[in-house]
């Protein structure tokens, strides 16, 4: 991750997305943006489409930084595509996911169905997006938890190593 500036996180729910995040954050020095806080209001309630296009538009034109988050059918993840040098899709199985997510906390039935159908929906749609909107950035897709805990080692390596 030599010279990344600006680094995207997506994939399904209870995937990781944040605590990877925050792992590159402290590697990396870049500041972490975590987008659930940004995008829920209070009660769960989603800001409008336009006005997260717009905060999204003022995030990514700061010069550094790493946004974990897939808000699914409320997301306008192209803007972020668009001005990533790096993506980073966790692309975990749903018993995975699910399972992580009854550990770490309760959620709501939207939540659920939206994991369920991440594969199915949610999937194609950003890969599509990566497609359409990332082109010049490096796309990397990580399966399992063991090719993450592979990813933070390589990236540790060579941000510990004197340039």
């Amino acid at each position: 991750m030599s010279g990344v500036q600006r680094v995207v996180i997506v994939g399904p729910g209870a995937a990781g997305k944040t605590v990877l995040a925050a792992r590159l954050g402290v590697l990396t020095g870049l500041p972490v943006i975590e987008l659930d806080k940004a995008f829920w209001r209070p009660g769960l309630v989603p800001t409008p489409r336009g006005e997260w296009a717009a905060a999204q538009r003022e995030l990514t034109a700061r010069p550094r930084w790493i946004m974990d988050g897939d808000l699914g059918p409320y997301d306008v993840a192209e803007i972020r595509f668009q001005a990533a040098d790096t993506i980073i899709f966790l692309d975990f199985g749903r018993l995975r996911c699910a399972w992580r997510a009854v550990r770490r906390s309760r959620e709501n039935a939207d939540f659920w169905r939206w994991l369920w159908t991440y594969r199915r929906r949610s999937r194609p749609l950003i890969r599509q997006q990566i497609a359409a909107h990332g082109g010049g950035a490096d796309v990397v897709v990580l399966t399992a938890p063991r090719a993450v805990r592979r990813f933070v080692r390589q990236v540790a390596d060579r941000t510990a190593t004197p340039r």
